[in-house]
């Protein structure tokens, strides 16, 4: 593929993914979340790396990863997304346990649960189940470890919710019960 065609396509996917998130995102009334979603994704230092790593079937900033040893479009990203779990790493408030995961504001678990959804279906396409977004978790590094204990709980409440009973329930039981109790 040459690097024109790259670049398009890399917009073509992102784009397409954060129209999938705004969608959900609107269907649980997060309206600002979704409009703002991603934006950084369309920034020169977070959108050239993903047109010259672009591979289609998974995130340019992995393959970044393993070319350079770390990802510059990564560390942009993490840095101004609240809906990544990573954004909210800071030194503990005790003063000896280094960094930890602080809890996350509710709306901002649910962005984070409908993004790994997009990013699910986005990637695997037609074989996109409900059950998904809870195996890519699961196979996931174990840097999720990361996360504050209820983040963490509330983020595989609603995974889990999604693989046995699906959206709707999951996301009639998000309304009611999540975004209600945390008044976003």
């Amino acid at each position: 593929m040459n690097k024109m065609g790259n670049a398009w396509r890399h917009f073509c996917t992102i784009t397409y993914h954060k129209l999938l998130v705004m969608r959900e995102c609107f269907r649980l009334g997060l309206y600002r979340q979704g409009v703002l979603h991603d934006l950084s994704k369309y920034s020169w230092t977070e959108f050239r790396i993903g047109a010259k790593y672009y591979q289609g079937t998974r995130s340019p900033n992995n393959a970044e990863r393993e070319a350079i040893g770390y990802s510059s479009a990564w560390l942009h990203h993490k840095g101004r997304n609240r809906h990544h779990y990573e954004y909210w790493i800071d030194y503990a408030l005790d003063g000896e346990s280094g960094l930890v995961g602080m809890k996350m504001p509710e709306k901002y678990v649910v962005e984070m649960f409908v993004d790994r959804i997009a990013a699910c279906k986005v990637y695997k396409k037609d074989q996109y189940t409900n059950r998904s977004a809870l195996e890519y978790y699961e196979s996931g590094s174990g840097y999720e470890k990361m996360m504050h204990p209820e983040t963490q709980k509330l983020l595989e409440t609603l995974l889990v919710m999604l693989a046995e009973q699906g959206e709707e329930a999951t996301y009639l039981y998000i309304r009611e019960n999540v975004l209600k109790k945390g008044m976003h």
